[in-house]
């Protein structure tokens, strides 16, 4: 069967792809620019169309159509499938689908769900459970011989966000690792059998009507565990999932595994983990508290983290080496720094990535290049933005503009927010505004290549340390 994927270069919706490539399907797909997920999926075999969604990248073959959230209602593949009245999912549907045939763990909370996802499947895999995993970043790690070795080769090198699982597993269940979405209440398509719940923020106020709104959302995918054999792995530290947890426990016959930085097995996660930071620690106490329930032992477990590298724009390390402007005996010609590549885009994240940064190199001086990520969220937490920005121990902040979603945005409130204005309402002399062709030559001609650099946001700024 051949299906069709519209907006296929999403982290999620490209996982899927390659599942159903994994499946033996003709897979095709679209999308308005080429990234490493397109780059990825060609190389597996996948036909992909870049630039303005147009019908005639529905071939006659196609049976089914798999769209991201993000596509509008009138796109016009989308609208040529339902003239040919195909099978149309959603990328959530899709995924809830699935759901239903795998014992599924599925990560949810505001923060840390790929990390933890990452963090779950790699045990579940060293112990032999061999899951499929379909997650929102990269792993090096997912390589094995569902594709050629070529194949195998380029994910080696660049890594990807899915492992198809085999079905002689130890205990011949065939399980699933995913992220559980909030955004648009996408999680409520998913029917796991366990629910690991790290935190619960303020975020997508473009969908969500108040705090109550989220709240209540989460409650109702809490109550989508299969059956009272279900297990939710909750952040006994978050006041909004102790709530709601203990609101579930209360009225349904659901049992809650509970933990917490306060527990005894911190100690060993800071000895053993390599990357940073309290929020690494609490989300392996989750992937610890999963992994327990379904029975691994404690010293996988423990193997499986000491080993872990981190992910794509996860706290991503790297040596970076820049030509720099001018002459100057500090900075020697092609001298080399250290770099940070994370995802965060929410206050919350930002502070706690850069707390890590300042844990692992307190000695160092830190610049930061910040993308802020969709106008509505910019517009929403503003105030939570500055506040942060206010706070933030760093020498040097560029924000440069916020990244435009396609088909997320509010026209209206795009008049009302920029980059701009966050830089003015944080008044601070060490943070400024720069367009972002202009941050690498302010880099090269300002550094002195002993700086940490955090390169930070959601959207393309990654992009930013291949230009230079």
């Amino acid at each position: 069967m051949k299906i069709h994927f519209i907006g296929i270069g999403g982290i999620g919706v490209s996982a899927l792809a390659q599942y159903y490539l994994a499946k033996g399907h003709q897979v095709s797909g679209s999308d308005l620019v080429a990234s490493e997920m397109t780059d990825l999926l060609k190389t597996l075999g996948a036909k992909v169309y870049i630039g303005a969604h147009q019908r005639k990248c529905l071939t006659r073959n196609v049976k089914q159509v798999v769209y991201s959230p993000a596509v509008k209602k009138n796109n016009p593949e989308l609208r040529e499938a339902e003239k040919r009245e195909l099978k149309i999912q959603s990328y959530p549907e899709a995924l809830g689908e699935l759901t239903k045939k795998y014992f599924t763990i599925a990560v949810c909370g505001t923060h840390g769900k790929s990390t933890t996802a990452s963090m779950v499947a790699l045990i579940l895999i060293k112990a032999g459970l061999d899951p499929t995993v379909i997650i929102g970043t990269k792993l090096k790690e997912f390589v094995n011989d569902t594709f050629s070795t070529a194949v195998e080769n380029v994910l080696q090198k660049k890594g990807s966000n899915f492992w198809m699982g085999k079905r002689n597993s130890v205990d011949n269940r065939k399980y699933l690792v995913i992220e559980a979405d909030e955004w648009g209440a996408s999680f409520l398509n998913y029917w796991p059998r366990v629910i690991v719940l790290t935190n619960i923020e303020k975020e997508h106020m473009d969908y969500y009507k108040d705090m109550k709104h989220v709240l209540n959302t989460y409650k109702e995918f809490l109550l989508h565990l299969e059956g009272p054999k279900g297990r939710i792995i909750a952040n006994q530290d978050d006041k909004q999932v102790y709530r709601i947890a203990k609101e579930v426990q209360k009225e349904y016959p659901i049992e809650v595994d509970w933990y917490s930085l306060r527990q005894k097995e911190k100690q060993k996660m800071q000895k053993i983990l390599k990357i940073p930071g309290n929020y690494n620690i609490a989300n392996a106490l989750a992937g610890l508290s999963a992994i327990r329930y379904m029975g691994v032992p404690d010293k996988i477990a423990y193997e499986a983290l000491s080993e872990y590298q981190g992910s794509w724009r996860r706290f991503e390390t790297k040596m970076f080496q820049m030509q720099p402007s001018g002459e100057s005996a500090l900075r020697p010609a092609g001298f080399r720094f250290q770099v940070i590549s994370d995802y965060a885009h929410h206050p919350t994240e930002i502070e706690a990535c850069l707390g890590a940064v300042r844990e692992k190199w307190p000695e160092k001086e830190v610049w930061l290049v910040f993308q802020p990520h969709q106008y509505q969220r910019t517009f929403y937490l503003f105030n939570d933005f500055v506040k942060i920005f206010k706070k933030a121990s760093v020498n040097k902040a560029i924000i440069t503009d916020i990244y435009d979603v396609a088909g997320r945005e509010n026209k209206g409130i795009k008049g009302k927010i920029s980059a701009k204005k966050l830089v003015e309402a944080i008044g601070k002399k060490e943070v400024i505004y720069l367009k972002k062709d202009k941050i690498s030559p302010y880099l090269r001609q300002n550094l002195q290549g002993k700086e940490i650099i955090v390169i930070m946001g959601a959207g393309d700024i990654y992009k930013l340390i291949n230009k230079n």
